[in-house]
């Protein structure tokens, strides 16, 4: 039987939530990880990997010329079906609802290869919000052998979808173990933007508010309206400064310069790594963002979360009073920034609703118990933190 599970991670927050699962199955005596960049976002996955002194063991070239959807899959496709007749997974681990998690989950099905899904059961019910991220998840949950829930509320829907109770298992987010292990670290600052920034702020006594954009379904006009709504925060704020880390995409990056560019309290820069999005993170006043991990990360720094879409799939945030799903007017943007911003709202910090930074070991568990590779889950951490 094989004992290597391969870990597939293609953009940076598969990276950062696969990496716990690397480090929790480093000392085990059977399992062996292996970690798999699918060349979706170059550069992205080693960066993120190198917080954890992790580096992919495999990498899948592409060749990409008009940058479709069906182009990055049919790529991957023939790739990681070499690479899974190749190796012998025993089982094949994707997360989310990325291009990469959704090719892996079909190379690996087709090759009688179990599927682990990675962050299981999170659905808006909308197949066009987020597009095309809520039909690549519930795709996949038809063909996944073992669902990893990050909550009880993800746990509720697969049932609710007739996946079997004994295929789910409640873990907790692994990006809550990632977070706590790189601020355990206290790395210090690379980014030349972020230190200018925290230099500004501190001389004017201002505050940070970070700001995120990327999802397809806002492209265009939604997206105007959003980044209208921030320049009109930081102008009724005079003590507010916006940190921008654009996103790779290069149509994202010339619609927020166009709006942004050119305003003083306004301060744009390349992807941040994640050490220092965390340090962002831990002092900002305000997230305004249509990130998925945002979501996830702020609620443990106690930072209040604007999400500027129509819907969010992390209900647990917003039922924990931690998020606002405000969408894409910018009326209301503005409205809400100015009610959380004028009142200096400071929420728990130490409280995050997604997980308690054990989910790696419980992972680890699951996998014993779908592969019959040893006894540790009599000793899983029980899940008394997530709400």
């Amino acid at each position: 039987m094989s004992t290597e599970v391969l870990l597939l991670a293609g953009t940076r927050p598969e990276a950062l939530k696969a990496a716990p699962v690397a480090l929790a199955l480093s000392g085990h005596p059977l399992l062996r990880p292996m970690i798999v960049h699918s060349g979706q976002h170059v550069g992205m996955v080693e960066q993120a990997l190198s917080a954890f002194d992790l580096r992919p063991d495999a990498f899948v070239p592409l060749r990409r010329e008009i940058g479709s959807q069906a182009e990055l899959v049919a790529g991957m496709l023939r790739r990681l079906d070499e690479l899974i007749v190749r190796r012998h997974p025993a089982v094949v681990m994707v997360q989310g609802d990325t291009s990469t998690a959704l090719a892996g989950a079909m190379t690996a099905y087709w090759r009688g290869v179990p599927v682990v899904h990675l962050g299981a059961g999170l659905r808006t019910g909308d197949l066009a919000s987020p597009f095309p991220e809520e039909g690549t998840r519930q795709m996949i949950s038809r063909i996944a052998a073992l669902h990893l829930a990050p909550t009880e509320a993800a746990a509720r829907q697969l049932r609710a979808e007739s996946v079997p109770s004994q295929r789910i298992t409640v873990t907790g987010n692994t990006v809550v173990d990632a977070l706590q292990h790189v601020v355990a670290a206290n790395l210090p600052p690379r980014s030349k933007a972020l230190l200018e920034l925290e230099a500004r702020v501190n001389a004017d006594q201002g505050r940070i508010v970070l700001v995120t954009v990327h999802r397809r379904e806002s492209w265009g006009a939604p997206l105007d309206r959003v980044l209208a709504a921030v320049r009109a925060m930081v102008d009724r704020h005079p003590d507010v400064h916006v940190l921008l880390p654009m996103h790779p995409n290069p149509s994202v990056q010339a619609q927020v310069s166009g709006a942004l560019q050119g305003h003083d309290r306004v301060w744009l820069c390349e992807p941040l790594d994640y050490p220092d999005l965390l340090r962002a993170l831990r002092q900002a006043a305000l997230v305004v963002t249509d990130s998925g991990g945002l979501q996830e990360e702020a609620p443990s720094f106690g930072v209040p979360t604007l999400v500027v879409r129509d819907h969010t799939e992390r209900t647990e945030a917003v039922d924990a009073g931690y998020a606002w799903v405000v969408g894409t007017n910018d009326t209301r943007i503005v409205a809400e920034a100015d009610w959380l911003l004028g009142s200096h709202l400071r929420l728990p910090s130490g409280q995050n609703p997604f997980g308690d930074g054990q989910a790696g070991q419980r992972v680890v568990a699951a996998l014993d118990r779908l592969l019959g590779t040893g006894g540790v889950s009599a000793h899983t951490p029980e899940l008394v933190s997530i709400r």
